[in-house]
Formats: C-alpha cells, structure tokens, sequence
C-alpha cells in the first residue's frame, strides 16, 4: 500500500466521522487530491456502505471507490473511551467531516464549540438533512427527502405522471460537494489568517482561524435550481415537469431515432437553431423570421420538436450524431456505462483506473476528477479493510502497546 505524500492537499489531515454518502463522498475527494483522511467506523461492521449493491466478498464494489486512499480505524464512540481517541484524534486534525444527526457530537462531548476551544485552527464540514439551525434540524434527513424538498423532484419527470428519481443518489452527492467547496474555502481562509494548531504540544503557530461548514441536504439541491424563485417571485410561474426537454429553452430534449436509440440534441442557441434546421431539411423554419430567438421558438415548442423528431426517425442514431456534429450542432447518445466503457473519449482521458483485489482480481474504477495540471489526484490504494489503520493510527497518537490492550479489554477499538 502507497503511503507517500502527494496532491495539492497534502499534509492536511481530516477526521471522518461519517456513513453511507454524503460525509464520506466528500472526505473521500480530499483523500483523492493527498490529504490524509482517517475514517473512523464502528467496530460491529463499519459503514453499512461495505454491504450496498454489488459484493464481492462481502463487500461492495462502491467501497473501493467511496473509500479510496482512506484509513480506517475502529473506534466505539460510544463508549467514553473511544469517543477519548476520536477527541484525541479531533485536536490533531485540520478537517473534520460529519454527517451525524444534530446534536450527536455535542452529547459526546465532540460539537465545534467544545473541539474549536482547544484546537482553534480546526474546521468542521457538517453536513445533515436540514442543517444545524432551524425547526426541522433534529429530522433524519436522506438524500431522497433533499432533493424532493430541494425542488429537484417536483421538476423532475413527465407532466402527467408522479415525479421520478436520478438513478443515482444525487442529494447526497451534491450535498458533498457542496462540503469539499466550504472546506476549501475555509482552508483557504486559515491560510490568510494565519497557520495551523498543533495538535501534538498545544502549541500555537501563529494560528489561523477554523470555522465551522454548515452543509443542509435539501440546500445543496435547492442551490442547484436555477431561477426557480425569481420566476415564481416576479411572475408567479411555477416550474412544471417537461419531461425531457429544457423548459423555456428551445429546443433541447430528447428524440428517438430509427433504430429505437434515444439522442439529445441542444439547438437552443440562435446560430445553431438555424443550422440545425438545415441540417434536417427544414429550409422554411431556419428562415422563419420570427424563429430566429428563443423568446420566438418558446411558443412553438411542440412544433419544432415535431419537426425533429420526424428527421430522427428516418435517421439511425449513428447517421443522426454524423450529420448533426457536421452541423456543428450539439447532440449526444444517452449512454449506458457500457457505452462508456467503449467509447474513445473517456479511454483518451483516461477515464478509467485499472486496479487489483488483494486475491489479485482486477477491477476498473473511475478515474478521478477534476484533472490538475501540476498536482492531480491519485488512487493510492482501494477502500481499506474494516480497521485495517487502528494499530498505525493509535500509535501516532503516542498510544503504546499497554494503552492499545486498554483500549481493546474495554471495547474501545
């Protein structure tokens, strides 16, 4: 296993106190970039993410990946010992991420007010269904209640049907992001107010000063939601569900093809609008004068897209993408993560890692992202077995030999 220094975030230490996604999806990106996330997991099975989806082993494949580059460490914060090395472990750390329910962490005596006294440089990423503020903070929150609060479900969907999900947990995922964001500010903040406690000695070294990133699930969505309260403000309209098409942006949606493929075409600026139109044989409506902006095509919507949609249909999805990138017009096939996987674009950008079990089956994960010129992340090493890190983790603390039996005739580790 890898353990050199590396990324832009190296030497920065953060703390994980989290489950499942949101949390860990946002320590998981700083651990891709070289800073050194300790995660810690409860003794009885870890993080019930070890057991979602597609095992192997008994592990899930999403592990690998969710928690690349981690360490873990089993510590029973429920017992006052062990919550005595998460707070040990709190005073050395840069960043703490947390996706408890309010309030947990100040019962174990492990809030922001009490850990920012004694280690002010400390920042801590908190992220919950509805913040930390607020009459519905003490809710369980999920990501599926963010985005549906958030406003991303209402809008999601056909007009004449219930709304549906993204197939995939973009509350959370969105909500973590929003975390990596205001951790780096913070960070930044630290730097240009000083420099870091020393968690070790208790010592100040001209010590910035650490905050504390309040991240809301159904925030991080809402942020996501355009100009949804201007519109409804100013004119009281209410964005609906459209299926695939981009409400009030024509035309962009989704047509199918002879061959039963689903493509999207984005036509929607002025200049490609006429292109497009020529490009599918539509002379009079590239012409139509009173075509030529958006606020023109919006009331004809149903007609344009019929338009379209007649073309496509005569049209294989592979001749429809070749005529159209001739045309300089924006279109794609909806992939499948099979399409990826064939596709030259992701293989060019190395979109791709190969790497190995330890029983030396092979396994492809996604690359990471963003690509930094200078310092790019790195996958070091798969999502660690369940403590595999507490004995190296505990002796950094200074914890010798005698301390660690300690910890474990109590059920501390």
């Amino acid at each position: 296993m890898a353990n050199k220094s590396f990324g832009p975030l190296a030497g920065i230490r953060v703390l994980e106190l989290g489950t499942l996604i949101a949390g860990p999806f946002c320590s998981r990106m700083l651990a891709e970039f070289g800073a050194e996330v300790i995660k810690v997991e409860a003794p009885d099975g870890g993080d019930p993410l070890r057991q979602w989806r597609v095992l192997k082993d008994g592990t899930s494949l999403w592990w690998s990946v969710q928690a690349r580059n981690k360490k873990s460490i089993c510590l029973n914060l429920k017992t006052p010992e062990g919550r005595e090395v998460a707070r040990d472990l709190a005073l050395q750390a840069d960043v703490i991420i947390e996706n408890y329910r309010p309030g947990v962490l100040e019962k174990w005596q492990l809030g922001y007010e009490e850990l920012s006294t004694v280690n002010p440089a400390l920042i801590m990423v908190r992220l919950s269904g509805y913040g930390q503020t607020g009459p519905m903070r003490d809710l369980p929150g999920f990501g599926a209640i963010g985005e549906s609060m958030g406003g991303l479900r209402y809008v999601s969907g056909h007009p004449d049907r219930p709304p549906v999900r993204v197939g995939i947990s973009i509350g959370d995922s969105v909500a973590a992001l929003h975390g990596v964001i205001g951790a780096m500010m913070a960070l930044r903040h630290r730097d240009v107010t000083g420099g870091r406690w020393n968690g070790k000695t208790g010592s100040e070294c001209i010590a910035g000063r650490g905050q504390m990133v309040d991240v809301a699930l159904y925030e991080s969505v809402f942020n996501l939601m355009e100009s949804l309260v201007p519109e409804f403000d100013y004119a009281g309209v209410i964005r609906e569900r459209t299926g695939g098409a981009l409400p009030g942006i024509v035309p962009s949606n989704t047509y199918t093809t002879s061959d039963q493929e689903n493509i999207v075409i984005a036509g929607n600026g002025d200049a490609i609008f006429h292109r497009l139109m020529l490009a599918i044989g539509r002379d009079d409506l590239a012409h139509d004068s009173g075509l030529v902006r958006n606020d023109g095509r919006v009331p004809r919507t149903a007609e344009i897209d019929q338009a379209i949609q007649d073309w496509c249909a005569t049209q294989t999805i592979d001749t429809a993408l070749a005529r159209l990138r001739v045309a300089d017009v924006p279109v794609g096939k909806i992939y499948s993560v099979k399409d990826m996987m064939q596709d030259p674009q992701f293989q060019a950008r190395g979109m791709f890692e190969q790497h190995q079990f330890g029983d030396g089956q092979s396994v492809k994960l996604p690359a990471i992202s963003p690509k930094l010129s200078e310092t790019p992340g790195e996958t070091q090493w798969l999502g660690p077995k369940l403590g595999e890190h507490t004995e190296e983790i505990l002796k950094s603390l200074g914890y010798d030999a005698e301390k660690i039996a300690q910890l474990r005739g109590c059920e501390a580790i």
